[in-house]
């Protein structure tokens, strides 16, 4: 349960991310054995001019790309498995460029990049994966290349604003960390709401569970930051909500008031006229009641016409 809980939760934490800068297939599968690409991403073409702020995972969205997250390190049969996805996926892409009589430039192939919070260095060895941080950064390992896959340890990343957005998918320490940092950026950052519902909406969905694991205790733990922000920021909606619903009501029953103590009863035409001067600018409307005693009712329907 808790594989599913973080696929489905990464799932959407990519795709709110990604989907300004290109194009997610979503629930994507492919033939070998029907199985389900995480997330398949497409860049636009091209670029937007603004580079959203994502680095590192911004980087790696430049180019047509599988993301595979992995809540706990991924066997050796799972990373095979992933292999599996991308170069049937590689295969459709060939086979429908074939029927189009165009050719797909090896450089155009989609990249697998496998998300995963640890990894031993003897899976590291095995896979003859290495660094290259003069391009990268730490903790970014590149297979040979003509496997087009690369696999990202979070929890070796360094701590900057670069590999936030990444770290938030780790575990422990590196995912509390991060879910407070992402809480301390400003307001006006264009992710910032949507995720903090994102991750509020997954501590959620495990607390209605029975019987949590140690793993899952761990998550709600980790996401409470975002959850309380998360909650102190509806409080703040509904007030302002409130304080902005109590002001129209009370000037609906002001002008309510007013015509009925010159027209006496209102009848369907002159209720519908009440929503009608709440909604005039401020100066006119106070000018419209003041003269209320002046005017007959075609006066004021005329003059409302207007």
């Amino acid at each position: 349960m808790t594989r599913q809980s973080h696929d489905q939760f990464a799932k959407e934490y990519l795709e709110e991310l990604l989907t300004p800068l290109g194009t997610i297939k979503k629930s994507e599968k492919v033939k070998s054995e029907i199985q389900e690409i995480d997330v398949w991403f497409e860049p636009f073409s091209p670029q937007p001019r603004k580079n959203l702020p994502l680095g590192l995972l911004g980087k790696m969205a430049t180019t047509p790309c599988l993301f595979e997250p992995f809540r706990n390190p991924p066997s050796e049969v799972e990373i095979r498995s992933c292999f599996l996805k991308l170069y049937a996926v590689h295969g459709d892409v060939l086979r429908k460029s074939k029927r189009e009589n165009r050719t797909i430039p090896e450089a155009e192939l989609s990249i697998l990049w496998i998300l995963t919070p640890t990894f031993s260095p003897r899976m590291i060895a095995e896979s003859g994966a290495i660094e290259r941080e003069e391009n990268w950064c730490k903790g970014v390992y590149f297979l040979p290349n003509i496997m087009k896959t690369a696999i990202v340890v979070i929890h070796q990343l360094p701590e900057n604003e670069d590999t936030l957005w990444l770290r938030v998918l780790g575990k422990g320490g590196t995912q509390k960390k991060a879910v407070e940092e992402l809480t301390q950026i400003p307001e006006q950052n264009p992710f910032k709401e949507n995720l903090l519902v994102i991750l509020a909406d997954w501590r959620k969905n495990l607390e209605l569970r029975d019987n949590l694991s140690r793993d899952e205790e761990e998550v709600i733990m980790n996401l409470s930051p975002a959850y309380l922000q998360q909650i102190e920021d509806w409080k703040q909606e509904g007030k302002q909500e409130g304080k902005q619903e109590g002001k129209q009501e009370g000037q609906l029953l002001m002008i309510t008031f007013l015509l009925e103590g010159r027209f006496g009863t209102l009848d369907s035409e002159l209720s519908s006229l009440v929503e009608k001067i709440a909604q005039m600018p401020i100066l006119e409307r106070t000018q419209l009641l003041l003269s209320l005693v002046n005017l007959s009712r075609e006066e004021l329907l005329e003059r409302l016409k207007k």
